[in-house]
């Protein structure tokens, strides 16, 4: 089983904190002979006034010497869970899970922006400090 993000257990109680049940962790995906483990699967509880709702959550620290070969790694990753996920649990969205600091870095320069606009990607933007998700993308 691949090695924990520095920020997995920041953004699990993050989740939590935003009313969320961690079901997965991790959430795997197994495909022919092979596993893909995504670092959290989680659902919001049924509420009267609207649908439940499940998702994956890929986290990302982005603290490697290259944000650009961070970003491409992330979007990589990314894709093959998107892949996977829209045929092994199509009910379940995935989202990547990044910091403020990443969000207001390379995701604001134009390869960032780039990548957004191109609506394929989906974010949980949290504040590893306080804990606390500040922004969803999708």
């Amino acid at each position: 089983m691949p090695k924990k993000d520095i920020y997995h257990e920041v953004v699990k109680t993050a989740l939590i904190k935003d009313g969320w049940t961690i079901t997965h962790d991790p959430l795997i995906l197994s495909v022919g002979i092979r596993n893909i483990y995504a670092d959290l699967g989680a659902e919001q509880p049924i509420a009267a006034e609207k649908e439940g709702r499940r998702i994956a959550v890929e986290v990302k620290s982005f603290v490697g010497p290259s944000a650009v070969h961070d970003l491409e790694q992330a979007i990589g990753q990314y894709s093959l869970y998107h892949s996977l996920l829209t045929r092994k649990e199509p009910e379940r969205k995935l989202y990547l899970a990044i910091t403020e600091a990443t969000y207001e870095g390379i995701f604001s320069e134009p390869m960032g922006q780039i990548v957004l606009a191109d609506g394929k990607v989906s974010l949980i933007i949290f504040n590893p400090s306080q804990e606390v998700i500040v922004k969803w993308i999708d």
